[in-house]
């Protein structure tokens, strides 16, 4: 996958912050850690550590957050299921998939986001129910077609 050059991520980031698009800062805080000490100081400051260390392996870092996405829809988490599509946006783009991006800006955002999780993880061709029990695979699946976890009615927060 091609990743995304240190210009054109510090230029994300400008517009992300011109454009009030990030205000608690959970796609820039992706943007940030991929560049190296000398474009994030750019960002940052002159306080940014002297041990900086950028993360470089974005595509192990996509597929673990992933995992850990689908675990706060099954939990119907609603903050952190939020904050996990805005990072997991910024991961497609990061990896150079602009295709997923506009995959998972054209979803809704019903049940805690499951459905533009699944454009995600379908864009890379990565599990989306594999590592859960049946009854988290079925919960996921309805709630990634925009339906309550539960046909019998959610007792955890889900609304139609």
């Amino acid at each position: 996958m091609t990743a995304r050059t240190q210009e054109e991520i510090v230029t994300r980031i400008r517009a992300l912050r011109a454009h009030r698009r990030d205000i608690f800062g959970f796609r820039e805080e992706v943007l940030v850690e991929a560049l190296d000490l000398d474009h994030a100081r750019q960002l940052l400051g002159p306080g940014t550590p002297g041990g900086w260390t950028p993360r470089v392996d974005h595509e192990t870092y996509a597929r673990d957050y992933l995992r850990f996405a689908i675990g706060k829809i099954i939990d119907h988490r609603g903050n952190s299921a939020s904050r996990s599509v805005d990072k997991l946006g910024e991961l497609a783009w990061l990896l150079g998939r602009d295709d997923i991006v506009r995959a998972m800006d054209h979803t809704s955002y019903p049940m805690y986001g499951a459905p533009t999780v699944k454009a995600f993880a379908d864009g890379f061709g990565w599990p989306f129910l594999d590592d859960l029990d049946s009854d988290d695979q079925r919960a996921l699946a309805r709630m990634a077609d925009g339906q309550q976890c539960d046909p019998q009615g959610c007792q955890r927060g889900c609304a139609d």
